[in-house]
């Protein structure tokens, strides 16, 4: 598939038609809050749905309880095992890069401001951790699993950001098209997926072609699942790089909002390692992943670690070769990443579940093959 100008500007015309009604539904009659409370105790697949639930909510619910019909369970089941591979890589990546990265983008960036919850960062961040680490275990899928649920309401939580907006007329649809548009969630799933293994790549982390093109094929999955037309969404690696070359290319810069974010971002990781030594490490670290131009737009600081973390990729080549080498290797690091992921996981939640709840009213001042396989080592595709 070729994306155009004029094929990317008619992905920003509409969002997603199913959750989109059954928000505007909820809205109208007066149940997002009763649906909110209720969810908080629905949180694993199969579970039974409260009586009480309103019956549009328990319509969409059904409706997307399942995982699209086309799905490679063989293909999912090797992302699974690249994650478990390289979690602390991934988290790494999604931190420190995919998540600046969508800061990057003033559109996005203005309407991430818009909600209370960015008021508290670490939300945003347990939120999209606990939701990649739910994708990524055994039983995502199955009864009992906690990914689904989570779709569902991540789903929600877009529409209703798009219907808060469209209502209170705070957004300029003929400028920007439909807030939390096709083009947009698209640009996010690419963002989350193939962005994530640029980081990976530049981190020098071994990845073989099947394990990157398994992760990728995941987050095709999730974005399914969360409403994306996959009539026009990426199918594979390559496709991928174009979008995302020609997304990024349409609207990154600076902006005040995605400054903001940037410092709220790097404040929570500074509070999350121990101790003030290694607090430059952050900053260092993301501009080391975006670059310095996008690093300078979002205000990243320069600090004395900025020369220092470009030997990390050297570093973590030694721990990777040591892995590929011994068997004991790589269940003390597999294992390490665990441990290492988990921490993170609970810093930002401090122990709680995250519900993903659906929003009822906006910020006032907002305005307008097993993954251990080394050989035929991975490569970003080329940019378009």
């Amino acid at each position: 598939m070729t994306y155009t100008r004029a094929s990317m500007d008619a992905l920003r015309q509409y969002g997603d038609e199913l959750a989109d009604a059954t928000v505007a539904t909820l809205f109208e009659r007066g149940e997002a809050g009763k649906f909110n409370a209720l969810m908080r105790y629905v949180s694993a697949a199969g579970a039974p749905l409260p009586d009480d639930l309103p019956e549009v909510a328990r319509e969409y619910l059904h409706e997307t309880a399942t995982p699209p019909s086309w799905v490679d369970w063989s293909e999912m089941e090797k992302a699974r095992l690249f994650f478990f591979d390289n979690n602390v890589h991934i988290s790494t990546a999604l931190s420190f890069a995919a998540m600046p990265a969508c800061y990057l983008i003033p559109h996005i960036a203005k309407l991430l401001s818009a909600t209370h919850s960015l008021a508290y960062p670490a939300n945003r961040m347990a939120e999209t951790g606990q939701f990649t680490v739910y994708l990524m275990q055994p039983d995502a899928f199955e009864a009992g699993g906690r990914f689904i649920p989570a779709a569902q309401k991540v789903r929600l939580l877009h529409a209703s950001i798009r219907h808060h907006l469209a209502r209170e007329n705070q957004w300029d649809t003929v400028a920007l098209g439909a807030p939390i548009c096709q083009e947009d969630m698209i640009g996010g799933q690419l963002l989350f997926s193939l962005l994530v293994l640029d980081s990976l790549h530049r981190l020098n982390i071994h990845m073989s072609v099947d394990g990157a093109e398994a992760y990728f094929y995941a987050w095709r999955v999730v974005g399914a699942m969360l409403g994306v037309d996959q009539t026009h969404a990426p199918q594979n690696l390559q496709s991928a790089r174009q979008f995302l070359d020609t997304y990024l290319t349409r609207y990154i810069g600076p902006s005040e909002e995605g400054t903001h974010l940037t410092r709220q971002l790097i404040d929570l990781y500074e509070d999350v390692v121990p101790g003030t030594l290694f607090d430059p490490l952050v900053s260092a670290l993301i501009r080391y992943l975006i670059g310095d131009t996008c690093a300078d737009w979002l205000q990243v600081p320069r600090t004395a670690w900025d020369a220092a973390v470009k030997a990390v990729p050297s570093g973590l080549g030694l721990l990777e070769n040591l892995e590929d080498s011994s068997p004991l290797g790589a269940w003390a690091l597999d294992r390490l990443g665990q441990l290492t992921t988990v921490f993170e996981l609970s810093s930002l939640t401090r122990g709680r579940v995250m519900h993903y709840a659906i929003p009822e009213h906006l910020k006032k001042d907002f305005g307008v093959s097993s993954a251990r396989v080394r050989t035929h080592r991975w490569k970003p595709p080329p940019a378009t």
